[in-house]
Protein backbone atom coordinates (compact mmCIF):
# COMPACT_ATOMS: atom_id res chain seq x y z
CA UNK A 1 0.00 0.00 0.00
CA UNK A 2 1.64 3.72 -0.99
CA UNK A 3 2.31 5.85 1.52
CA UNK A 4 2.45 9.55 2.10
CA UNK A 5 2.33 12.97 4.14
CA UNK A 6 -0.17 15.53 4.77
CA UNK A 7 0.91 18.66 4.75
CA UNK A 8 -0.41 19.37 8.86
CA UNK A 9 1.67 17.21 9.78
CA UNK A 10 4.34 20.83 9.51
CA UNK A 11 1.39 23.17 10.59
CA UNK A 12 3.52 25.22 13.12
CA UNK A 13 6.05 25.75 10.34
CA UNK A 14 3.41 27.04 8.21
CA UNK A 15 2.10 29.56 10.70
CA UNK A 16 -0.44 27.75 12.87
CA UNK A 17 0.74 27.40 15.92
CA UNK A 18 -1.71 26.07 18.91
CA UNK A 19 -1.93 28.52 22.15
CA UNK A 20 -0.09 25.87 23.99
CA UNK A 21 2.93 25.48 21.24
CA UNK A 22 6.17 26.86 20.55
CA UNK A 23 7.12 28.99 17.74
CA UNK A 24 9.44 27.39 15.69
CA UNK A 25 12.81 28.77 14.86
CA UNK A 26 11.64 28.38 11.06
CA UNK A 27 8.65 28.40 8.30
CA UNK A 28 7.97 26.88 5.39
CA UNK A 29 6.46 27.30 2.18
CA UNK A 30 4.85 24.62 -0.06
CA UNK A 31 7.57 24.10 -2.73
CA UNK A 32 10.02 23.81 1.08
CA UNK A 33 7.24 20.86 2.10
CA UNK A 34 7.22 19.25 -0.93
CA UNK A 35 11.08 18.98 -0.89
CA UNK A 36 10.68 17.24 2.29
CA UNK A 37 8.21 14.88 0.90
CA UNK A 38 11.01 14.08 -1.84
CA UNK A 39 13.64 13.78 0.90
CA UNK A 40 11.46 10.91 2.74
CA UNK A 41 10.53 8.71 -0.34
CA UNK A 42 6.96 8.77 -0.30
CA UNK A 43 4.06 8.06 -2.76
CA UNK A 44 1.94 11.04 -2.25
CA UNK A 45 0.77 14.12 -0.12
CA UNK A 46 -2.21 15.82 0.86
CA UNK A 47 -2.45 19.55 0.55
CA UNK A 48 -3.32 21.54 3.20
CA UNK A 49 -5.64 24.63 1.27
CA UNK A 50 -5.53 26.45 4.85
CA UNK A 51 -1.66 27.07 4.05
CA UNK A 52 -1.55 28.52 0.45
CA UNK A 53 -0.87 31.94 0.11
CA UNK A 54 -1.40 32.37 -3.80
CA UNK A 55 -4.16 30.28 -5.90
CA UNK A 56 -2.89 31.55 -8.88
CA UNK A 57 -2.80 29.47 -12.10
CA UNK A 58 1.06 29.99 -12.34
CA UNK A 59 1.59 29.09 -9.10
CA UNK A 60 -0.68 26.19 -8.88
CA UNK A 61 0.73 24.69 -12.24
CA UNK A 62 4.67 25.30 -10.59
CA UNK A 63 3.33 22.97 -7.36
CA UNK A 64 1.80 20.74 -10.04
CA UNK A 65 4.43 20.34 -11.94
CA UNK A 66 7.00 19.41 -8.94
CA UNK A 67 3.97 16.65 -8.21
CA UNK A 68 4.30 15.30 -11.47
CA UNK A 69 8.57 15.09 -11.54
CA UNK A 70 7.92 13.43 -8.31
CA UNK A 71 5.20 10.94 -9.27
CA UNK A 72 3.56 12.02 -6.21
CA UNK A 73 -0.35 10.78 -5.73
CA UNK A 74 -1.86 13.55 -4.51
CA UNK A 75 -5.47 15.00 -2.35
CA UNK A 76 -6.28 18.83 -2.53
CA UNK A 77 -7.38 19.70 1.51
CA UNK A 78 -10.32 21.74 1.81
CA UNK A 79 -11.99 22.69 4.87
CA UNK A 80 -9.74 23.31 7.80
CA UNK A 81 -10.51 24.53 10.74
CA UNK A 82 -14.27 24.21 10.22
CA UNK A 83 -15.62 23.44 6.80
CA UNK A 84 -19.06 24.09 6.49
CA UNK A 85 -19.86 24.75 10.42
CA UNK A 86 -22.51 21.65 10.18
CA UNK A 87 -24.16 23.39 7.05
CA UNK A 88 -24.63 26.66 8.24
CA UNK A 89 -22.13 28.42 6.36
CA UNK A 90 -23.23 29.42 2.87
CA UNK A 91 -20.09 31.28 1.74
CA UNK A 92 -17.86 28.15 2.89
CA UNK A 93 -20.04 26.35 0.44
CA UNK A 94 -19.45 28.58 -2.56
CA UNK A 95 -15.50 28.48 -1.19
CA UNK A 96 -15.69 24.45 -1.61
CA UNK A 97 -17.41 24.07 -4.86
CA UNK A 98 -14.44 26.87 -5.98
CA UNK A 99 -12.05 24.50 -4.50
CA UNK A 100 -12.77 22.40 -6.96
CA UNK A 101 -11.23 24.41 -9.83
CA UNK A 102 -8.05 24.48 -7.02
CA UNK A 103 -7.60 20.52 -7.48
CA UNK A 104 -7.84 20.38 -10.99
CA UNK A 105 -5.14 22.67 -11.48
CA UNK A 106 -2.89 20.23 -9.23
CA UNK A 107 -4.23 17.46 -10.59
CA UNK A 108 -5.90 15.79 -7.62
CA UNK A 109 -8.95 13.36 -7.94
CA UNK A 110 -9.96 13.46 -4.73
CA UNK A 111 -10.78 16.50 -2.01
CA UNK A 112 -10.66 16.39 1.45
CA UNK A 113 -13.58 18.27 2.49
CA UNK A 114 -15.32 19.29 6.29
CA UNK A 115 -18.51 19.62 7.04
CA UNK A 116 -18.30 20.20 10.62
CA UNK A 117 -15.69 20.40 13.51
CA UNK A 118 -15.12 20.01 17.43
CA UNK A 119 -16.71 23.54 17.29
CA UNK A 120 -20.17 22.46 16.59
CA UNK A 121 -19.53 19.06 18.13
CA UNK A 122 -21.91 19.49 21.06
CA UNK A 123 -24.90 20.97 18.86
CA UNK A 124 -27.61 18.76 17.70
CA UNK A 125 -26.00 16.49 15.30
CA UNK A 126 -29.18 15.71 13.60
CA UNK A 127 -29.77 18.83 11.71
CA UNK A 128 -26.18 19.32 11.31
CA UNK A 129 -26.12 15.80 9.00
CA UNK A 130 -29.50 17.05 7.27
CA UNK A 131 -28.08 20.34 6.30
CA UNK A 132 -25.09 18.43 5.13
CA UNK A 133 -26.72 16.15 3.07
CA UNK A 134 -28.11 19.08 1.65
CA UNK A 135 -25.26 20.24 0.85
CA UNK A 136 -23.40 17.29 -0.56
CA UNK A 137 -26.16 16.25 -2.69
CA UNK A 138 -25.42 19.66 -4.41
CA UNK A 139 -21.73 19.34 -4.51
CA UNK A 140 -21.78 15.92 -6.00
CA UNK A 141 -23.23 17.80 -9.02
CA UNK A 142 -20.35 19.59 -9.18
CA UNK A 143 -17.87 16.77 -7.97
CA UNK A 144 -19.23 14.93 -11.19
CA UNK A 145 -18.27 17.71 -13.81
CA UNK A 146 -15.06 18.12 -12.02
CA UNK A 147 -14.66 13.84 -11.77
CA UNK A 148 -13.34 14.95 -8.50
CA UNK A 149 -14.04 12.84 -5.58
CA UNK A 150 -14.80 14.36 -2.14
CA UNK A 151 -13.91 12.88 1.00
CA UNK A 152 -15.49 14.21 4.30
CA UNK A 153 -13.36 14.12 7.09
CA UNK A 154 -14.60 12.83 10.71
CA UNK A 155 -12.75 16.30 12.03
CA UNK A 156 -13.38 15.63 15.72
CA UNK A 157 -17.45 16.23 14.95
CA UNK A 158 -18.90 13.10 14.11
CA UNK A 159 -18.71 9.26 14.78
CA UNK A 160 -18.56 6.23 12.34
CA UNK A 161 -23.00 5.57 12.58
CA UNK A 162 -23.37 9.30 11.38
CA UNK A 163 -20.67 9.65 8.16
CA UNK A 164 -22.24 6.18 7.20
CA UNK A 165 -25.43 7.53 7.46
CA UNK A 166 -24.39 10.96 5.49
CA UNK A 167 -23.21 8.93 2.67
CA UNK A 168 -26.03 6.67 2.46
CA UNK A 169 -28.28 9.73 2.21
CA UNK A 170 -26.28 11.70 -0.02
CA UNK A 171 -25.81 8.59 -2.36
CA UNK A 172 -23.18 9.47 -4.47
CA UNK A 173 -19.80 7.94 -5.47
CA UNK A 174 -18.61 11.38 -5.72
CA UNK A 175 -18.74 11.38 -1.80
CA UNK A 176 -16.84 9.12 0.40
CA UNK A 177 -14.47 9.16 3.49
CA UNK A 178 -11.19 10.97 4.47
CA UNK A 179 -10.18 8.73 7.23
CA UNK A 180 -8.36 9.95 10.09
CA UNK A 181 -7.33 7.05 12.46
CA UNK A 182 -7.27 9.10 15.51
CA UNK A 183 -10.00 11.70 15.73
CA UNK A 184 -12.50 8.66 16.18
CA UNK A 185 -10.83 7.91 19.50
CA UNK A 186 -11.89 11.65 20.40
CA UNK A 187 -14.98 11.40 20.15
CA UNK A 188 -14.89 8.20 21.89
CA UNK A 189 -15.46 5.57 18.86
CA UNK A 190 -13.44 3.01 18.09
CA UNK A 191 -11.21 3.48 14.68
CA UNK A 192 -10.90 -0.64 13.97
CA UNK A 193 -14.87 -0.92 14.25
CA UNK A 194 -15.30 2.20 12.27
CA UNK A 195 -13.14 1.43 9.65
CA UNK A 196 -14.95 -1.77 9.18
CA UNK A 197 -18.18 0.04 8.61
CA UNK A 198 -16.71 2.95 6.17
CA UNK A 199 -13.91 1.18 4.27
CA UNK A 200 -15.81 0.98 1.18
CA UNK A 201 -16.21 4.42 0.83
CA UNK A 202 -12.59 5.86 1.89
CA UNK A 203 -11.00 7.54 -0.77
CA UNK A 204 -8.04 9.08 1.57
CA UNK A 205 -6.86 8.67 4.81
CA UNK A 206 -4.99 10.48 7.85
CA UNK A 207 -2.62 8.07 9.42
CA UNK A 208 -2.90 9.33 12.95
CA UNK A 209 -2.00 7.62 16.29
CA UNK A 210 -2.61 9.30 19.68
CA UNK A 211 -1.81 8.94 23.25
CA UNK A 212 -3.42 10.23 26.43
CA UNK A 213 -1.65 13.08 28.44
CA UNK A 214 -1.98 13.88 31.56
CA UNK A 215 -1.16 17.07 31.88
CA UNK A 216 -4.81 19.06 30.25
CA UNK A 217 -8.47 18.00 31.38
CA UNK A 218 -10.16 15.27 29.77
CA UNK A 219 -12.35 17.05 27.58
CA UNK A 220 -9.60 19.05 25.79
CA UNK A 221 -9.32 17.89 22.47
CA UNK A 222 -5.72 17.41 22.14
CA UNK A 223 -5.99 15.17 25.70
CA UNK A 224 -5.31 12.29 23.32
CA UNK A 225 -2.04 13.48 21.40
CA UNK A 226 -0.04 12.57 18.80
CA UNK A 227 2.68 10.47 18.91
CA UNK A 228 4.50 8.00 16.34
CA UNK A 229 2.04 5.89 14.57
CA UNK A 230 2.35 2.51 16.27
CA UNK A 231 3.36 3.67 19.64
CA UNK A 232 -0.31 4.85 21.06
CA UNK A 233 -3.82 3.76 21.19
CA UNK A 234 -4.77 2.84 17.15
CA UNK A 235 -4.58 -0.14 15.82
CA UNK A 236 -2.95 1.09 12.50
CA UNK A 237 -2.04 -2.29 11.56
CA UNK A 238 -5.53 -3.71 11.62
CA UNK A 239 -7.16 -0.68 9.90
CA UNK A 240 -4.33 -0.85 7.05
CA UNK A 241 -5.43 -4.58 6.61
CA UNK A 242 -9.14 -3.80 6.57
CA UNK A 243 -8.60 -0.88 4.04
CA UNK A 244 -6.65 -3.55 2.24
CA UNK A 245 -8.74 -6.36 1.72
CA UNK A 246 -11.37 -3.36 0.57
CA UNK A 247 -9.19 -2.51 -2.64
CA UNK A 248 -8.34 0.80 -1.04
CA UNK A 249 -6.50 2.83 -4.20
CA UNK A 250 -5.37 5.54 -2.13
CA UNK A 251 -1.89 6.21 0.23
CA UNK A 252 -2.08 5.98 3.87
CA UNK A 253 -1.37 9.65 4.61
CA UNK A 254 0.48 10.79 8.20
CA UNK A 255 -0.92 13.53 9.88
CA UNK A 256 0.13 14.57 13.18
CA UNK A 257 -1.45 17.62 14.85
CA UNK A 258 -0.59 18.28 18.89
CA UNK A 259 2.27 16.38 19.42
CA UNK A 260 2.33 14.38 23.05
CA UNK A 261 4.52 16.56 25.35
CA UNK A 262 7.13 13.55 25.12
CA UNK A 263 7.65 14.20 21.55
CA UNK A 264 7.04 18.35 21.50
CA UNK A 265 9.16 20.09 19.07
CA UNK A 266 9.87 16.94 17.19
CA UNK A 267 7.67 17.17 14.39
CA UNK A 268 9.95 15.57 11.60
CA UNK A 269 11.26 12.69 13.45
CA UNK A 270 7.95 12.07 14.32
CA UNK A 271 6.68 11.94 10.85
CA UNK A 272 10.18 9.75 9.74
CA UNK A 273 9.54 7.38 12.61
CA UNK A 274 5.17 7.32 11.68
CA UNK A 275 6.45 6.44 7.72
CA UNK A 276 9.37 3.76 8.75
CA UNK A 277 6.19 1.91 10.75
CA UNK A 278 4.09 2.39 8.18
CA UNK A 279 6.89 0.76 5.67
CA UNK A 280 7.04 -1.63 7.82
CA UNK A 281 3.67 -2.92 7.67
Amino acid sequence: MKIGIDSYSFHRFFGEVYPHQKEPSEKISYIDFLEIAKQMNVDGVCLESCFFTDYSKEYLSQIKNILDTNNFDRVWAWGHPDGLEGGKNEKEFDEMLQSFEYAKHIGAKVMRVVGSSLMFRHEPHEPQLERLASMFKKAAVTAKQYDIKMAIENHIDFNSDEILWLLQEVNSPYLGVNLDTANFIRVLDDPVKATEKLAPYVYATHVKDVAVQTNVPADTWHFFASVPAGKGLVDIKSIARILKNANYEGFLAVEIDSLHPDYEGDDINVVKQSLDYLRKL
